[in-house]
C-alpha cells in the first residue's frame, strides 16, 4: 500500500540520543525545544499505530512529548503514550508509568525493529515494526509511509444501541492475532518533582491506563463484541482496538472507537 506523508514544518533543532543497545535502557542529551508548527502528518489508508516510549524522568523526551500531541490530532494516526518504568531508579518514580509498557518495548528490541532497534526513550515504534526517535519527525514520517498499515487487515466499528460496539475484523493477518482493548487519558499534565526533569510541569497525549486481550483471530473475517462495561476504565477518556501479535509482535491493525 503506498501512503503519502505531508510535513507541514520540521522541528526546531534535532534531538540526538547515545547509540541505543539491545535490552539496555539509554537515554540521551536534551533534545531542541520543539517549535508550535511541529510536523503532522496526512497518512492514508488504514490509520497507522504510534506507540510512543517516554518517561518524566528523562530529559529527552519532552519535545517527543509535544511531538506525539501534534500527531494525535491527525485522525488517520492512533497516537499512544507508554511511560516506562526503568527510569525510576534516578531518582523519580513516573506517576503514569506501567511495567507492561517496559516489557513490550523489551518484547519489541528482543525481536528486532526495523530503523532504530533497541530500549531507549524517547521511542517511537510504528505498528510494531518500525522504530525512531521519538522527536525525529522526518524518520517517523519516513517510518509510517514504508512500514505503516503494511499489511491488509482491517477494523470496523459501529455503536450498538444498547451500548458498546459491533467490531467487524477483515484480512488475512501473518498468523495468529490478538485484538486488544486500549483504554488512555487523552490529556494528562503533571508536575514533576525532581530528577532529569525536575522542576518541570510535562504534558502527555493519550496516555495508557489499561489494556485487555478481548478475542483471538486467525484471519479472516470476523465479528466481536465490545460491551459496554468494558469501557469504564477508571481515569480513561477514550478507547482504541488494536489487532497485533501476541507477545510484541507486528500490528496489523488499529483504531480509535468514536
Amino acid at each position: 500500500m503506498t501512503r503519502q506523508q505531508t510535513l507541514t514544518a520540521a522541528l526546531g533543532g534535532v534531538a540526538m540520543l547515545a547509540a541505543a543497545a539491545l535490552l539496555w535502557p539509554q537515554s540521551g542529551p536534551a533534545a531542541a525545544e520543539a517549535r508550535a508548527d511541529a510536523p503532522t502528518m496526512a497518512a492514508s489508508g488504514e490509520p497507522v499505530l504510534l506507540e510512543l516510549f517516554t518517561s518524566q524522568g528523562c530529559s529527552s523526551c519532552p519535545p517527543a512529548d509535544r511531538l506525539a500531541a501534534q500527531l494525535a490530532t491527525d485522525p488517520n494516526l492512533v497516537v499512544i503514550a507508554r511511560p516506562v518504568t526503568y527510569w525510576d531508579r534516578l531518582g523519580w518514580k513516573d506517576t503514569l508509568a506501567r511495567e507492561d509498557n517496559t516489557m513490550l518495548q523489551q518484547d519489541y528490541a528482543r525481536r528486532g525493529l526495523a530503523g532504530r532497534n533497541g530500549v531507549y526513550t524517547p521511542q517511537l515504534v510504528v505498528d510494531g515494526r518500525f522504530g525512531a526517535v521519538g522527536s525525529r519527525s522526518d524518520d517517523i514520517a519516513a517510518g509510517v509511509k514504508r512500514y505503516g498499515s503494511a499489511g491488509d487487515a482491517t477494523i470496523r466499528a459501529a455503536k450498538r444501541e444498547a451500548g458498546g460496539y459491533a467490531v467487524s475484523l477483515t484480512g488475512t493477518g501473518e498468523g495468529k492475532g490478538e485484538l486488544v482493548l486500549v483504554a488512555v487519558t487523552r490529556k494528562v499534565t503533571v508536575g514533576i518533582g525532581s530528577g532529569e526533569n525536575g522542576g518541570r510541569k510535562v504534558g502527555y497525549t493519550n496516555v495508557l491506563r489499561a489494556e485487555r486481550k478481548i478475542a483471538d483471530w486467525q484471519g479472516g473475517p470476523a465479528q466481536v463484541a465490545v460491551r459496554a462495561d468494558q469501557l469504564r476504565v477508571a481515569g480513561a477518556d477514550a478507547y482504541a482496538l488494536v489487532l497485533r501479535a501476541p507477545g510484541g509482535g507486528t500490528v496489523f491493525a488499529a483504531r480509535w472507537l468514536t
